[in-house]
């Protein structure tokens, strides 16, 4: 996984535990490189896992609390840092439907060795989408905590169900209701 992500990581924990409480949970987390991370460095996700379950243990929040939590702080984070992808975006559904075959294409260009999940969106209705996520890693909550920002991101309300697929774990559905 790119640097950026938990470089990212680390500084929402430090904005919601302080910095003393980030640097007693990585030193405690053993990690293959104790916690310290660039930006343009490659780490792998088991890291990152590590550090979720050792701030649930530190904060009693759950490790699926914390990826959603974290999920809504990296979209702030896009939304700053690349606001080109929001820009002539007027809904939620208008951005999840790019992220495949606009965002990521981008992504792949400035880093071409990067591994991405997979995103297919369908409109069932006029309001509902069907999105699928599909990836190795155990990030599904932390999708979630994006399609989530992403709605607040254009002032939408709505819900969010979500299921693994029984045969492929892989594969999470998310299914996206706007309120009328």
């Amino acid at each position: 996984m790119k640097g950026t992500i938990f470089v990212e990581l680390i500084k929402m924990a430090e904005d919601a535990f302080g910095e003393d409480a980030v640097d007693r949970v990585l030193d405690s987390a053993e990690l293959e490189n104790d916690g310290a991370y660039t930006t343009v460095g490659n780490y792998p996700c088991s890291e990152l896992v590590k550090i979720v379950v050792a701030f649930s243990e530190h904060s009693g929040i759950a490790p699926e609390a914390l990826q959603k939590m974290f999920g809504h702080w990296m979209l702030t984070h896009f939304v700053a840092h690349y606001p080109q992808f929001f820009s002539d975006k007027d809904d939620a559904f208008s951005l999840l439907e790019s992220i495949e075959g606009e965002i990521h294409v981008e992504v792949r260009k400035l880093y071409p060795e990067a591994e991405l999940p997979t995103f297919s969106t369908e409109r069932t209705a006029p309001n509902q989408m069907l999105m699928v996520y599909e990836s190795p890693r155990p990030l599904a909550a932390f999708c979630h905590g994006m399609i989530e920002a992403a709605l607040a991101h254009f002032d939408e309300d709505g819900g969010i169900t979500s299921q693994e697929s029984p045969a492929e774990p892989t594969i999470t559905n998310f299914e996206i209701t706007l309120q009328s």
